[in-house]
């Protein structure tokens, strides 16, 4: 057979020999165009087809299943417009049967042939790459979980106010925060945790206007745009329908939930002339919620502006303070109230400040742990301990135990707890070690049982429950916790001798306790009338308070006349005023 030339294209002759090869090499130029992948029609002056090949057959079968009269009927006006026009043009072509979508990319060239006006077609089937390129834009401005726009689609819209009206544009943005949904998730699973994401959203998205914006921004967070906007009592009757809303509680998988979220809102223009300024700002007004109590609304006012500011402040001398390790201790002792012996003494940890005035960990602390720098100042603490081992052994005798505090979010991270351990044997004394979790910690009881307990019990280290009775637990929980020690909140022990109620909550938990081996402390004593009652009406044998002891430092604990044998360890050798009067030079330092 024989073969095509360039030159016999450009010339429209297929090539010398006789009439019956000629025919031959037409034949195959029909089945090449025939089977070729890509649909090619060819189209004369009325829109008529005059050469369709199979793969174009299938394409406008595909447009007749999909019973789309009115998308060929358009198509066919098109093609005869670009037959008067003379233009070629590249169009993108959407096919929808069922649950199917095809999608076509067709070149449309119009051409003069033997004096003929004709228009050629090829069309490629881009559908695969079409859903490729649509799943990147939805991963990249949709949330996979919840389906709603990401960040930077409300950052596009806002942006995009501001430019087209500038100050005269007046909307909101409030930032919305899921409250305690880290304990939901750690109780009920991130399964359930999704799905209480996804109903929330739905809530949350009920009843808003085709103007507004709602963005799923983070885990927990929520970002909501109400444009056009009146003034801040309009945004206020909005957000309080939402909060309303939220107070029914959601049914997934069998368990009731109850959800609430912490709003802030910043208005556009007073609060800011930027999306990130009246974010920030909404940010500033929802952590104002959060400090105060949750599960409510506030707009965004200066003072709060002034607040972050310090509280940045505060955020940059702690980062400071821990690299320059100006951490310190003090101590406090549990005491055996039936014989005034010391039981054990609790680190607390201080900070010394840029002038040297110490500060309590209520200034502190909860920061620490919000900023992930919590695990390091615990590190420092223990290091103090070893560091001063010697002196409180003289000051308290060498079987004391040594409490230590940690946060439920690190008792609940194996990873940190499993180092903790490390270091803790690595102390040569770890059986003396008691570590005080609060019952928080408790809540994801399996996995703190399962995986953290383990490594403690083998070093030798205790557990006790800290401030119990007024966290997440109750009596009943008590019976799936394996701890030594439960310390029960001041606030029971408080004029216990004056209040019924609370004798009773303490006869509860102290029996209770006692049935399950655990000892009972009471915190807080403060008062000659507080311990008189634990001792005459409970058989309560262990307490720690002001009465017997405020924190002090490792430099006021070395006695003025060294101990005994005898007397080391004990609050018994002296009277309980001389005693208390022993720890007076730390009286200014609280816990």
């Amino acid at each position: 057979m024989h073969s095509l030339t360039k030159h016999d294209f450009q010339s429209g002759a297929l090539a010398a020999g006789n009439e019956g090869n000629s025919s031959n090499e037409l034949q195959i130029l029909r089945d090449l165009l025939r089977l070729l992948p890509s649909g090619v029609t060819v189209q004369d002056e009325r829109g008529e087809f005059i050469l369709v090949n199979e793969a174009a057959a299938a394409q406008l079968q595909l447009a007749a299943d999909a019973s789309q009269p009115t998308q060929i009927d358009d198509r066919h006006e098109t093609c005869l417009e670009l037959l008067r026009s003379g233009s070629p043009v590249v169009l993108e072509e959407a096919l929808t049967c069922g649950a199917s979508k095809h999608v076509f990319l067709t070149s449309h060239r119009p051409v003069q042939i033997a004096g003929r006006n004709l228009l050629i077609s090829a069309s490629a089937d881009i559908s695969d790459q079409k859903a490729f390129e649509d799943q990147l834009f939805r991963s990249a401005y949709y949330d996979e979980l919840t389906d709603l726009p990401t960040r930077r689609v409300i950052e596009h819209r806002v942006n995009g106010l501001i430019r087209r009206d500038g100050p005269q544009a007046h909307f909101a943005l409030a930032f919305l925060d899921v409250d305690n949904f880290k304990h939901i998730n750690d109780y009920y699973g991130h399964a359930i945790g999704d799905a209480l994401l996804i109903e929330l959203s739905k809530r949350l998205g009920h009843a808003l206007r085709d103007t507004d914006i709602l963005s799923r921004i983070s885990g927990d967070e929520f970002l909501l745009l109400l444009n056009p906007v009146s003034g801040d009592h309009e945004v206020a009757e909005f957000i309080h329908m939402i909060q309303e809303r939220l107070k029914a509680p959601f049914f997934i998988d069998q368990s009731e939930i109850f959800a609430s979220t912490s709003i802030g809102v910043s208005l556009h223009p007073e609060h800011g002339r930027d999306y990130e300024a009246l974010r920030q700002n909404a940010d500033i007004a929802m952590y104002r919620v959060k400090n105060n109590g949750k599960g409510a609304t506030a707009f965004f006012d200066d003072s709060m502006e002034r607040e972050a500011l310090a509280r940045m402040k505060i955020e940059q001398s702690l980062r400071l303070a821990i690299l320059e390790k100006r951490f310190c201790c003090a101590f406090q002792p549990k005491v055996d109230i039936r014989t005034q012996e010391v039981k054990g003494i609790e680190a607390l940890v201080r900070l010394r400040d840029d002038e040297g005035v110490i500060q309590a960990p209520g200034t502190f602390i909860n920061l620490a742990v919000e900023l992930g720098l919590i695990d390091e100042l615990t590190h420092l603490v223990l290091a103090e301990i070893v560091k001063s081992i010697d002196l409180i052994n003289h000051t308290f005798g060498p079987t004391t135990t040594i409490s230590m505090n940690v946060a439920a979010k690190q008792a609940a991270n194996p990873d940190f707890m499993r180092s903790f351990a490390r270091a803790i044997e690595d102390t040569g004394f770890a059986r003396r070690f008691m570590i005080e979790v609060t019952e928080d910690a408790f809540i994801t009881k399996s996995q703190f049982q399962d995986q953290i307990l383990p490594m403690l019990r083998q070093i030798g280290v205790g557990i006790s429950i800290d401030d119990f009775g007024i966290g997440y637990s109750s009596l009943s929980a008590l019976a799936d916790i394996t701890a030594d020690e439960i310390k029960i909140d001041r606030s029971f022990i408080t004029d216990i001798h004056k209040r019924p109620r609370s004798q009773g909550i303490l006869r509860a938990i102290e029996s209770l306790s006692e049935v399950l081996g655990m000892t009972v402390i009471a915190e807080g004593i403060e008062s000659y009338e507080e311990l008189a009652y634990l001792q005459a009406a409970t058989k309560i044998r262990y307490a720690q308070g002001y009465y017997f002891a405020r924190p002090i430092f490792l430099e006021d604990l070395r006695p003025a006349t060294p101990h005994t044998s005898e007397t080391r360890g004990s609050l018994a050798a002296r009277p309980a005023q001389d005693s208390r009067a022993t720890y007076s030079r730390a009286s200014s330092y609280r816990r």
